[in-house]
């Protein structure tokens, strides 16, 4: 294998694994800022430390339950496209000897070989290696790890109950009067942090990540705890 194809297996390789990564970010975020919102809300309406406590693990327990699904609903649909595209080619390729050495030989022109090169790489090939090498090199596919719905679930929930602890702990252990405070404090940094991880991880710029995420988690908050004030003092009066 030459080592564009090689290269080009790498950079696959690593583009799932950031992709991987970034999802995780998202759901961390996911987990903090709808807890956190959940209980600042409760606790802004006045309810009793058992009553937050309740709302919080609910709000975690609902909430990575509708994460796993729905990332298992996406990754099924994204396998299912998957599985047709390698079922296709090989069809095609079982039908069509020729068509399968064209098929790696234009994949290897596209990286820059040249032809007598291309040609001599596709001789040096199996079948298989051609069909693997050109699913590849042009559609990013690889049939030996193509994405795993189950996978990508679990992640997807342990990811959002993750960032979902931080605000339910500052909840259940801090007191009554520190509580919305030290919630909102404690939102804001973990924001801050998965902010920082997630401009790092796409070379982004990360004051403006940054500011994307606590801007966007304190108006989450600033909306429930108005909700939850306004509830409160309604019930009370």
């Amino acid at each position: 294998m030459s080592y564009e194809t090689h290269n080009e297996q790498q950079q696959t390789g690593l583009a799932s694994k950031l992709n991987w990564l970034r999802a995780g970010v998202l759901g961390a975020n996911d987990g903090i800022v709808s807890t956190a919102g959940v209980v600042v809300g409760v606790a802004a309406a006045g309810s009793s430390s058992s009553a937050i406590f309740t709302a919080g693990v609910a709000a975690v327990a609902a909430g990575a339950v509708s994460m796993a699904l729905g990332e298992y609903v996406s990754v099924s649909a994204q396998r299912d496209t998957e599985d047709i595209l390698v079922k296709e080619h090989r069809e095609a390729h079982s039908r069509d000897r020729s068509l399968e050495e064209k098929d790696i030989i234009t994949s290897l022109l596209e990286l820059g070989m040249s032809e007598e090169t291309a040609h001599r790489a596709s001789q040096e090939m199996t079948s298989d290696q051609r069909l693997a090498g050109h699913l590849r090199l042009e559609l990013g596919l690889d049939e030996e790890d193509l994405t795993s719905p189950w996978s990508a679930a679990a992640a997807s929930a342990v990811a959002f109950v993750s960032g979902a602890l931080l605000p339910l702990f500052a909840a259940i252990l801090v007191p009554a009067s520190m509580k919305i405070a030290v919630i909102i404090t404690a939102t804001l940094l973990a924001l801050a942090i998965t902010g920082t991880i997630s401009a790092h991880l796409s070379e982004a710029h990360r004051s403006r990540s940054v500011a994307r995420l606590v801007i966007g988690g304190a108006l989450a908050l600033t909306v429930t705890f108005i909700i939850g004030w306004l509830f409160g003092t309604t019930v009370a009066g």
